[in-house]
């Protein structure tokens, strides 16, 4: 695959994640301002348990079938290549089938047993979900292994326009049958959008089907393979991939379960759980991942430039770009985290502004305490990418494992205080990813020939953020003596970033080398300072 072709295809992929991403985090305030909090509290312990199942097909398969289809290839060999689709495609069938129909023979017990009896319907309206996903994960590896990523894009991208569409009309049109019944619509937009992408991809590939067969045609190299020596192979591939991208929505699973069991022993009745529940994960945790959409996008330009580095054996390129990489993530993460810890209850309030001003207050506490998470949740990112880039993909998920560890501990021991409740689950989400970044920093220092200095790396951000947290602080405290609470917070939050830009360069926080791992960042070295 020549560097153009290489460049052209993350590029197409980059672009579908950051709309799917966008869409996804935007989906959330119109449906929270429909359903309310204890609507999403129906909706998201289901959405989580759908999360997890959904990690065995759309995580590890499609990189495993990817790999043995692009193999096959080099080699000439086509016919095997569309062997590992044809069988992948049946082993997926299967995965999508008995999890689908054990979904709907036991989403009552399911549900029961994590506390959020409410939830059933909206577990029921995934079905189709968990049946036609695993079927469009198989396409999206064979086409990755062809190295055609446009058909995968688009997928992602109808995938999600339909899922938002769709479950925010089921939403509204069942909301007035009942809260339990309008999340389940909300859930079941995830199947009419898997399903609509399945029919597409499906349609792209018999389009495609004629140049597959004039390959296999024109091959002097075509070989068929034993079925069981594939599925081993594909095994091999995909299990470990799927283990560590299990972990994240793992935690949202136990999230939920911990904080139903936990409220209740203290208390809380089921409808009480599920509003505090829909209150943590609809609003606080909604406006968690939008800076997460940006450092996502750094993290995956982070990887090719330092697998490049590394197998090249420039060390002090290698090191150069991973500390670039450091040094954005916390440029995001910081302000961010900072500006939403600062105006929490104005920006939910603006946000959610149908929930009135008691739940303003409630999930702006939440927000205060999850808002810090944003910063090392950037610095897990980053650390993540550099360590996966220099061949050390099992220390993060090694060191997911542990945080995952102190989330139920500190979850199970703050959730059942009175005075802290739904609270804690927010303390311990913070908790779980602080460490989590710490061991990961120190894997990179001490297991790579990568030097992280984090210290020297803060110093000129935060001395940004901590301008950038005077302006916003005293530009609310003036407009909001003048202007609505909506648009003083508006307003705060554009002088905010208007003075946190400026201080960045002029403080030389940021250097010509970090903006080349931004999207037109070569337009703005102009008004970097020189050293």
């Amino acid at each position: 695959m020549s560097k153009e072709s290489f460049v052209k295809s993350a590029a197409i992929l980059s672009i579908a994640g950051f709309i799917v991403k966008i869409l996804g985090a935007v989906y959330r305030i119109p449906l929270t301002n429909l359903i309310g909090t204890e609507g999403i509290g129906y909706y998201q312990p289901a959405y989580n348990i759908y999360n997890l199942l959904l990690v065995v097909s759309l995580s590890g398969f499609p990189t495993a079938i990817a790999k043995l289809v692009s193999e096959r290839r080099a080699l000439n060999n086509f016919e095997g290549a569309y062997q590992v689709y044809k069988i992948s495609k049946w082993g997926l069938f299967v995965i999508g089938l008995v999890s689908s129909i054990f979904v709907l023979v036991f989403a009552h017990q399911i549900m029961d047993i994590l506390g959020y009896p409410g939830s059933y319907y909206s577990m029921v309206a995934l079905v189709p979900a968990l049946f036609a996903v695993p079927l469009l994960s198989s396409y999206r590896g064979f086409f990755q292994g062809t190295q055609n990523m446009t058909p995968i894009a688009i997928s992602q991208i109808i995938e999600q326009i339909f899922r938002v569409l769709a479950g925010l009309y089921f939403a509204y049109y069942l909301i007035n049958y009942g809260l339990e019944e309008a999340a389940a619509g909300a859930t079941f937009g995830a199947s009419v959008g898997g399903v609509a992408s399945l029919l597409v991809i499906s349609i792209i590939f018999f389009i495609n089907k004629k140049n597959i067969n004039n390959e296999i045609k024109l091959s002097n190299n075509n070989k068929i393979e034993n079925t069981w020596d594939i599925v081993k192979s594909l095994l091999y591939i995909a299990i470990p991939i799927t283990i560590g991208a299990s972990i994240a929505p793992l935690m949202g699973l136990v999230d939920s379960y911990l904080v139903s069991s936990r409220l209740s022993v203290i208390g809380y009745t089921d409808v009480q759980i599920a509003d505090m529940f829909g209150e943590l994960s609809g609003t606080a945790q909604t406006l968690i991942n939008f800076p997460l959409v940006f450092s996502t996008a750094v993290a995956m330009s982070l990887v090719p430039s330092i697998t490049d580095s590394f197998t090249k054996k420039h060390k002090t390129k290698l090191n150069k770009t991973s500390n670039a990489g450091v040094r954005i993530a916390l440029i995001i993460g910081l302000p961010c985290g900072i500006g939403l810890y600062l105006l929490a209850e104005p920006i939910i309030a603006l946000l959610f502004s149908s929930l009135g001003p008691e739940k303003h207050a409630s999930a702006g506490e939440l927000l205060e305490i999850m808002a810090i998470s944003v910063i090392f949740l950037t610095l897990v990112q980053a650390f993540t990418a550099i360590l996966q880039s220099v061949n050390k993909q099992f220390l993060p998920v090694k060191n997911l494992v542990v945080g995952l560890v102190v989330k139920v501990i500190l979850s199970y021991i703050l959730i059942s205080i009175p005075s802290i409740n739904i609270k804690g689950a927010a303390i311990s989400t913070t908790g779980a990813y602080l460490v989590v970044a710490l061991l990961n920093w120190y894997d990179i220092n001490t297991k790579t020939p990568i030097n992280i200095n984090l210290i020297k790396l803060l110093i000129k951000p935060i001395l940004s953020s901590v301008v950038m947290a005077i302006a916003v602080f005293v530009s609310f405290k003036l407009l909001i003596g003048v202007f609505s609470q909506s648009i003083s917070t508006l307003l705060s939050i554009a002088f905010a970033v208007i003075v946190y830009v400026i201080f960045l360069f002029v403080t030389g926080a940021i250097t010509e080398e970090d903006l080349d791992l931004i999207p037109k960042g070569d337009k703005l070295k102009k008004f970097v300072r020189k050293k």
